[in-house]
């Protein structure tokens, strides 16, 4: 039944770098900076992903593999292994977090945050893929905490001000 709890969920926390794929049965979480992460949902199957990156892409080069730590490569990484248990892109609803300024004052005027191109190149990279963005919680100041429960494709989001540190409140992104 939709929106059932678990009492055998278990929470696995995504540090930089991180991708994690799951059923119901997991709820997953973060801290982000610049940081964005991508929640994919896929309804009929309650399978869903988060990825945590730090930068939109990398420099230039091949690699040897694949790195979470980047944009493109992490949401690569989440559809191979969506793919390999039957759910296709376009069968995910995305959610986009975090792309917060951390030191707004150290940056005046010198242009694009890195938190803004990172959360600018995931838009244009759910949509390249065909992926529908249902909703996002991005930019503005500070760090986000999200947590992201894929029995019921909710994501947590509370965002706090460098300045007002344990003064928000914890916002359901529905």
């Amino acid at each position: 039944m939709a929106g059932h709890k678990h009492d055998d969920t278990m929470e696995v926390f995504l540090q930089p770098g991180e991708h994690f794929v799951g059923d119901e049965y997991y709820r997953l979480r973060t801290i982000l900076g610049s940081c964005v992460s991508i929640t994919l949902w896929n309804r009929a199957r309650r399978i869903g992903a988060m990825c945590h990156f730090l930068l939109s892409q990398r420099a230039s080069g091949q690699a040897p593999a694949l790195d979470g730590r980047y944009a493109d490569e992490a949401l690569s990484l989440m559809l191979e292994e969506l793919q390999r248990q039957g759910v296709k892109a376009e069968d995910c609803r995305a959610k986009i977090f975090g792309g917060g300024d951390m030191f707004p004052d150290l940056r005046a005027g010198t242009g694009a945050s890195v938190g803004r191109r990172n959360g600018e190149f995931a838009q244009q990279l759910l949509r390249d893929h065909g992926v529908p963005i249902v909703a996002s919680s991005l930019f503005g100041v500070g760090h986000r905490r999200i947590m992201f429960d894929i029995a019921t494709g909710n994501v947590w989001c509370r965002q706090v001000h460098p300045r007002e540190v344990g003064a928000a409140a914890l916002e359901e992104i529905p």
